[in-house]
């Protein structure tokens, strides 16, 4: 990503909204909905079960639970990991009641539903590091529609930060990765994006903006900043009022 420095020592993304493009790939916890507090519990939990004294914290966001696990506790065995694995996305499952819809989310994902009946074809999706039963449980929370051709972790051989996500999200959206916007709050989440060869917008809801800046064509605080229009066969991704 492009990438100007203000002061010595410090990045900051060019600003390359308005973005032409023909659809948004989005992540989900921490873009669309809020979930760290519940994301936090479970790990801490497993983690103090394991008898560690690790913390889970903002360089784990964004990426495959069993990833995270031989990261945080690479001398796991395969069956130890699978236990884990489980454990914690039982733990997951179970906390979804404080899950809340972030600023935006709805009317962003509004309007793309509405260019979407304009240009009659699928405008997002969700590229998400959950697995299918933990985005079914935490997506319910919202009301929100499902949308056609999400992408979840167990969907694809390798997470987060492998391309591999948004490599299949922009397939099954029939789109060139070229055409396609990435909004995420997280480094695993941009990497992905970058390295499938999309653009990306950064959401600073998780992580430092220092660390996300060099990875983002743009950074917002959160989906209220955005707003989607149609020009032509394309969508329009500006900062909203713009």
């Amino acid at each position: 990503m492009t990438a100007s420095s203000d002061t010595p020592g410090t990045l900051v993304p060019t600003e390359a909204l308005p973005l032409r493009t023909q659809v948004l790939l989005l992540d989900m916890d921490g873009t669309l909905i809020d979930s760290g507090p519940a994301v936090e519990r479970a790990w801490n939990t497993l983690l103090r079960e394991l008898g560690t004294d690790l913390e889970f914290g903002h360089a784990q966001h964004g990426k495959p639970a069993r990833q995270v696990l031989t990261e945080l506790l690479p001398e796991l065995s395969e069956e130890e990991l699978a236990t884990a694995h489980a454990r914690v996305e039982a733990l997951e499952i179970a906390d979804v009641s404080s899950i809340v819809t972030l600023p935006g989310t709805e009317r962003l994902l509004r309007e793309l539903d509405e260019a979407a009946q304009q240009l009659g074809r699928a405008t997002w999706t969700i590229v998400t590091s959950c697995t299918a039963p933990l985005f079914e449980a935490r997506w319910a929370t919202t009301g929100l529609p499902v949308p056609a051709q999400m992408v979840t972790a167990d969907q694809v051989a390798r997470g987060k930060p492998d391309p591999a996500p948004y490599l299949l999200g922009a397939q099954r959206l029939g789109v060139a990765p070229a055409r396609s916007v990435v909004i995420e709050d997280s480094v695993g989440g941009l990497r992905s994006g970058i390295d499938a060869g999309a653009r990306t917008v950064a959401v600073t809801s998780t992580t430092p903006a220092s660390e996300l800046a060099p990875l983002a064509d743009a950074l917002v605080t959160s989906l209220d900043d955005l707003e989607i229009r149609v020009e032509g066969e394309d969508l329009v991704l500006a900062r909203r009022g713009s």
